[in-house]
């Protein structure tokens, strides 16, 4: 008896080494992993630890632009864009597959009925051929001693998770580029204006040419490089017209809505440029969802790690079915008819021509992969934010420059023109003071433009927002 229970004390303490051995995962060395600066290079915010925050709320960030019709167009967005669609789909997937590998632990049942005829061979006699006929109830569980069914149920859960931060990612991109799209749409419709009103000062003054040369004041080269310039611009105008169609028509595929039926019409360009602090804090970037799945994505890589080396292990499984068997069909729920089943089943491979270690190496390199990709990711967000942060400070600075040349070259043109209707300049002089105007002032548009670009990708690459709180 003492060998029979020290026998089976050893099988216990064999199977929880076993078991110990199989769920231990990874390590994901820190030295891979990408390591925050202590602050950003643009600005005076500072980088903090703190926990993923893909879930927190971002708020309605396009409010802070004060456009009633940007607001209608991301709300647009959210209901009818097809890739917002198509990530939803996705996670539900994920969620669906996260119950099929619940389902895999629990207890697994079935009913069945089956009706024979077979003949068999007793004593090197064959014997008659006999019914048997048999209903019952089939009962399995899988004792997941390894550990393999529920790091596969942890991988799937944190796949899910990666689907769910994917979609708020799209969510996130999509509201950007309907944002940007309908924000360049506003500055091209204010350059189509400025290029109009210039095509019509052109024709004013080619006019007045024309009669000066009638008068005989002026060559007829000047009214032919006056209509060079009004062909030019008229051009341009054109350019600028065809430029908007694209805009409108990629911002109804945005909204999800087919662009021969959607319009916008040209309104005035009065949306608030919102001011970022400087000081944004680095928790920001915890809130970021493409980084948020790149995490999930990675942590499930390292479960199926352990999900391969549990295939080194044995599986247990315990069965028992209960029900009814006869050979004739009418005594089959009788008493006496009875039978059930109990058991339990213990399998291990012992060859499988290297399959258990191909999993294992294919399993670690994925997670190798994961593991770089996060990395990669990381880094994106800390370059996407300082990418942004310089690119609006630098904006600052040239929209200052470029209102000053656009205020000399305006007092340039005025002047030029005074002196022309007095016959103190040539048509020349006046046509290189209007193309410097025009070209500052539309530079001077450009660089609004950017700004406005520029915050609105600042508030993509921070996650939804600046406002860590």
């Amino acid at each position: 008896m003492r060998r029979n229970a020290a026998i089976r004390l050893a099988a216990i303490f064999l199977a929880l080494l076993l078991a110990g051995c199989a769920t231990s995962l990874p390590k994901i060395e820190p030295e891979k992993l990408p390591q925050p600066p202590a602050a950003f290079k643009e600005g005076d915010g500072r980088w903090t630890q703190a926990p993923p925050a893909a879930t927190q709320p971002r708020g309605e960030w396009w409010q802070a632009f004060s456009d009633p019709v940007l607001d209608e167009l991301v709300a647009r967005a959210d209901r009818g864009n097809t890739g917002i669609q198509v990530a939803a789909a996705r996670l539900a997937q994920a969620r669906a597959f996260v119950r099929t590998t619940d389902a895999d632990r629990a207890l697994q049942a079935g009913v069945g009925a089956s009706a024979r005829r077979a003949q068999g061979i007793i004593g090197g006699d064959a014997g008659p051929a006999r019914n048997l006929f048999a209903t019952g109830v089939d009962l399995g569980y899988e004792v997941d001693l390894f550990g393999r069914l529920s790091h596969a149920t942890d991988s799937a859960t944190l796949d899910a998770q990666a689907r769910e931060a994917l979609l708020q990612s799209a969510r996130l991109l999509v509201q950007a580029e309907v944002a940007q799209t309908y924000l360049a749409l506003r500055a091209l419709d204010t350059e189509r204006s400025l290029v109009r009103n210039t095509v019509a000062a052109y024709r004013e003054t080619l006019a007045l040419t024309e009669r000066r040369w009638r008068a005989g004041d002026l060559a007829e080269l000047d009214v032919a490089r006056s209509s060079t310039e009004v062909a030019e611009t008229e051009s341009e105008a054109l350019a600028l017209d065809r430029r908007r169609a694209e805009l409108e028509h990629a911002l109804a595929v945005l909204l999800g809505e087919v662009p021969s039926k959607f319009s916008l019409p040209e309104a005035a360009w009065d949306t608030a440029l919102p001011l970022i602090p400087a000081g944004v804090p680095g928790t920001v970037l915890t809130r970021r969802p493409d980084v948020a799945a790149a995490q999930s994505t990675m942590l499930a890589a390292q479960a199926r790690v352990g999900v391969a080396k549990a295939a080194w292990f044995p599986r247990v499984t315990l069965t028992a079915s209960a029900g009814y068997a006869s050979p004739e069909l009418s005594d089959l729920f009788e008493w006496s008819s009875r039978a059930w089943l109990v058991g339990a089943i213990f399998s291990l491979p012992l060859l499988d021509g290297g399959r258990r270690k191909a999993g294992v190496d294919f399993a670690g390199a994925e997670l190798e992969g994961e593991v770089q990709r996060y990395r990669e990711q990381v880094l994106v967000a800390f370059k996407d934010v300082e990418d942004q942060l310089a690119a609006l400070r630098l904006l600052a600075e040239q929209s200052e420059a470029q209102a000053r040349a656009v205020s000399s070259a305006s007092r340039s043109t005025a002047l030029s023109d005074a002196r022309y209707r007095n016959g103190y300049v040539s048509r020349l002089d006046l046509l290189d003071a209007q193309r410097s105007e025009l070209r500052n002032r539309r530079q001077a548009l450009q660089v609004r433009s950017a700004q406005y670009q520029s915050t609105v990708a600042l508030v993509r690459a921070l996650g939804g927002g600046w406002d860590a709180n």
